[in-house]
């Protein structure tokens, strides 16, 4: 009985230092996960304070956490645009939309296919998608095919149509595909009598929402990123996208300051136009409406950290 009772209390004893331990390995990881949280958002905050920062006293005292003198004038000096900003804002949240849905759709159908192994021409359409990540028209071709071919010139298709599939998302989702979705379940569905389109819709897409969620941010990302096919394709001002305007205001506020003493602008305008402080009020500005899209993806990169942790 004594012996029994000496190792109840040696076990009791070693589930309390296993706790503990326990309790301080967490404290160590979320203090650790905490500061990198920190490094990651601190930059952000610490250019939106410099944005509302003095320009006056950002040359003279540097860049600080707290300002010595707080100001709105890089904001202003922006918002002069007017309707064209209103304008731009438009154009880049309707081609992330929509590009987004037909970037997700197109990929995904794509991928689908190619990760059947019932499918006949899989081998073929996978090696055409990868070859295309080695090699590609160029950009010459790509404008022709654009412009003249497609005539999409002046459109917002133009901004749509050559982001819309990606060869090394197509890759990444028909690995989620052949991984996460069990052969057992599309056998099902066939079963039951469903077609191709039905146990893609009714049962693949529902337990793929992770992996078309990384899609669709990556697809979110590039289409609001995107400036370099404003560049080539668009003329018209009401058709310019958010980034493509703060970089051509960028390029403007460049040219003016570089060629001052050879142009007629007093003194005076060339203070009190904002250099450093615009630039990162155009940080916020182009960066701050995204990162609202990512709370509406961050459950389903919750639901995507258990799939595939119960095997049959």
């Amino acid at each position: 009985m004594g012996g029994k009772t000496l190792s109840a209390k040696t076990g009791s004893l070693q589930g309390r230092d296993f706790h503990k331990l326990t309790t301080a390995w967490n404290m160590i990881f979320h203090l650790i996960a905490g500061i990198f949280a920190f490094a990651c958002v601190f930059p952000f905050v610490f250019v939106t304070i410099i944005s509302f920062t003095d320009e006056k006293s950002l040359a003279v005292n540097g860049y600080q956490l707290i300002p010595e003198k707080w100001s709105y004038e890089a904001y202003s000096y922006l918002f002069k645009a007017g309707d064209q900003l209103l304008r731009s804002y438009g154009v880049t949240i309707a081609i992330t939309v929509i590009g987004t849905v037909i970037a997700v759709v197109c990929t995904a159908l794509f991928a689908y296919a190619i990760s059947r192994r019932s499918f006949k021409y899989r081998n073929f359409f996978a090696f055409f998608a990868f070859f295309t990540m080695l090699f590609n028209g160029g950009l010459v071709p790509t404008y022709i095919v654009v412009t003249q071919l497609l005539g999409l010139k002046d459109s917002l298709w133009a901004l749509i149509l050559p982001l819309a599939v990606n060869a090394f998302y197509i890759m990444i989702l028909r690995t989620f595909f052949s991984t996460m979705i069990p052969d057992a379940i599309i056998e099902s569905g066939k079963i039951d009598g469903a077609g191709e389109f039905g146990i893609f819709f009714r049962l693949v897409i529902p337990l793929s929402l992770p992996g078309l969620a990384t899609i669709g941010l990556f697809s979110t990302l590039g289409y609001w990123n995107d400036w370099f096919n404003a560049l080539l394709y668009i003329d018209k001002p009401s058709l310019v996208p958010l980034q493509s305007m703060l970089m051509r205001i960028e390029n403007s506020m460049q040219f003016i300051m570089q060629n001052s003493q050879n142009t007629s602008l007093s003194v005076g305008v060339l203070q009190s136009m904002p250099q450093d402080t615009s630039r990162m009020a155009m940080v916020v500005l182009a960066t701050g409406p995204i990162i609202f899209a990512y709370p509406f993806f961050q459950r389903y990169f919750i639901q995507g950290l258990t799939v595939g942790a119960v095997k049959e």
